[in-house]
């Protein structure tokens, strides 16, 4: 619009319109303040408070929690490196992050002292912190043990940087860390407020390297969430609600592929992350054929291909050449079903969704933050990953960063996350 042009009048309708709403509005100050969306009775601050669960997870026990607990809706995968420069600032550094942890997934009230010096909190929750089921989950890498903290000879077995696989893009800085913080809770204000106050706790002790943020969308009960090709993505998971299963997939020192880690090491779990980008507008104009093969699942109702079900169990024998579901589908190629499969090489899933908006090149800047754990790292993801190179699915994928981490046993309150590491 040229700038001497003088803006459009409203029509008849639109002022209607406009002083139909001003005149709801009104009404409803007059009622007590109410504002739409809001429940009758209940005042706009008891509204945005209820927004936030008084729902809690423990953060003391056996395993740390963020892996057996039900996956909540948003999260944050962080890495970050120690700034300390020996084992007794190691140990200060973990003795914070306990505290830390427990005052915010128990949650609390904040107390502000001096107005002349910076609040206790953000604020982002308002005063009172309220749990909103966060768990925050911390985990080391290899880089923790260099000669640093003298820490070489308790390394885990299978702990490493991450190594590039055939259709990697791996940027280093979006790789491994001396320390991984796991965040999720059922609001993203929660987790932003979890991270804030670590890095605010920590400023003089830790250095942050990468951090990224995650959701899922809601889901039905029993189905896993769908990744951003729309397709269901954890359908094959392990159940390790029960605890036999648990013992087999997840936790060190437990289960018999596990049993040579370092005593101190028990009940921890091996986690691998990989933050993968989705050529979304690419997938977008493929035909839904295509998509199907790729996947070996139909796209809405999550079935197998030739099945109903998202559950129900292909039975490949049957189907030896792979006509119904081809031999090259990612979830043929990552889970085979065979016995040595299913013994050995279990893995759990516990992804989110990411979005950074758009890329230099005005693409979607979209993918997934893979998350998984299992008790043996070479057997699992590794070996895993290994069956999935050159897939079909890589045409449409570009892995860019991420890392592998031990995530440090449970420990009872009054103790620390780390101890066994430093004090055993």
């Amino acid at each position: 619009m040229p700038d001497n042009q003088p803006p459009a009048q409203p029509g008849k309708r639109t002022l209607l319109k406009t002083a139909a709403a001003a005149g709801a509005a009104g009404i409803a100050a007059a009622a007590g303040g109410f504002v739409w969306g809001e429940k009758q009775g209940k005042t706009k601050q008891e509204t945005v408070q209820q927004q936030h669960s008084q729902q809690s997870y423990p953060c003391y026990g056996t395993h740390q929690a963020g892996i057996t607990t039900p996956h909540q809706q948003f999260g944050i995968m962080a890495a970050f490196d120690a700034a300390v420069k020996n084992a007794k600032e190691l140990e200060y550094l973990f003795r914070v992050l306990t505290s830390r942890i427990e005052f915010l997934t128990q949650g609390g009230e904040l107390n502000d002292g001096d107005a002349k010096l910076p609040p206790a909190g953000s604020g982002i929750l308002g005063k009172t912190v309220r749990p909103d089921g966060l768990t925050v989950t911390i985990g080391v890498g290899a880089g923790l043990f260099d000669q640093r903290f003298g820490l070489a000879d308790k390394k885990p077995k299978h702990l490493q940087e991450m190594k590039k696989f055939p259709n990697d893009r791996l940027q280093p800085e979006w790789c491994d860390g001396d320390i991984s913080i796991q965040i999720c809770a059922f609001t993203p204000e929660t987790c932003q407020n979890a991270l804030r106050d670590i890095i605010k706790h920590t400023a003089q002790l830790l250095t942050t390297r990468w951090s990224i943020d995650g959701f899922l969308p809601k889901t039905e009960p029993g189905t896993a969430a769908r990744n951003l090709f729309g397709f269901r993505d954890g359908s094959a998971n392990p159940n390790v609600q029960d605890s036999e299963i648990a013992g087999e997939v997840l936790w060190t020192g437990i289960a018999a592929n596990s049993s040579d880690e370092p005593a101190w090491a028990k009940n921890g779990s091996y986690q691998a992350v990989r933050l993968i980008r989705h050529f979304v507008e690419f997938w977008d104009r493929t035909p839904l054929q295509e998509q199907e093969a790729i996947f070996g699942r139909e796209k809405y109702s999550g079935a197998p291909l030739g099945m109903k079900k998202e559950h129900d169990t292909p039975d490949y024998a049957r189907d030896p050449e792979g006509k119904t579901i081809p031999k090259d589908s990612h979830m043929r190629l990552a889970n085979p079903r065979n016995p040595e499969f299913l013994k050995k090489h279990r893995l759990f899933r516990r992804p989110f969704n990411y979005s950074r908006g758009l890329a230099k090149n005005g693409q979607l800047d979209v993918g997934l933050v893979f998350i998984c754990y299992q008790a043996n790292l070479a057997d699992g993801f590794i070996f895993v990953q290994k069956l999935l190179d050159f897939e079909p699915l890589e045409e449409y994928i570009s892995p860019f960063g991420g890392g592998y981490f031990f995530v440090l046993p449970g420990v009872e309150k009054g103790g620390f996350f780390g101890q066994g590491l430093l004090l055993g």
